[in-house]
């Protein structure tokens, strides 16, 4: 059966990559402050809305709306980019992408909150606003700490 063909058409999408075989990649604080530092770059020049992300030790979510370019395209600036800052010899990503198409407003605060609250559900803080790699971190907080300080990635 083929996979369906991804449509040109303009919207907002839920995004889902995975490292190359589950690698726990982003459980080096460095490695997600550059996936972080790629995605806030491409952001800034114009290719999409960035309404929430997180990166998790072997994958990442977001809530993107592509500007001018293909959803494909806007995902591959980001993988891409990652990629080659990394320098790595080794494959960083798994072939692909999960997305979804964003309906309404509702349907777009259930998946905000999802990618908000992916570290709480995976007991690595307490509070999404504590996971340092993530939309809803808020420096500051009370008992804010990374993943990585924490020891628990």
């Amino acid at each position: 059966m083929a996979i369906p063909a991804r449509s040109s058409q303009p919207g907002t999408f839920f995004v889902t990559s995975a490292t190359y075989n589950r690698r726990r990649l982003f459980q080096v604080a460095s490695n997600a402050e550059l996936f972080i530092a790629t995605l806030q770059e491409y952001r800034h020049a114009g290719h999409y809305k960035l309404h929430a992300f997180v990166v998790m030790p072997d994958h990442v979510h977001l809530l993107l709306t592509p500007q001018a370019i293909t959803l494909e395209r806007a995902v591959g600036l980001i993988k891409g980019g990652f990629s080659h800052r990394m320098e790595s010899k080794f494959p960083i990503w798994q072939r692909g992408f999960t997305d979804h198409r964003i309906r309404d407003r509702e349907e777009f605060e259930t998946r905000r909150e999802y990618i908000h609250l992916n570290p709480v559900r995976a007991r690595m803080v307490d509070g999404a606003e504590l996971y340092a790699y993530s939309s809803a971190y808020r420096p500051g907080s009370e008992r804010s700490t990374s993943a990585a300080e924490a020891g628990k990635l």
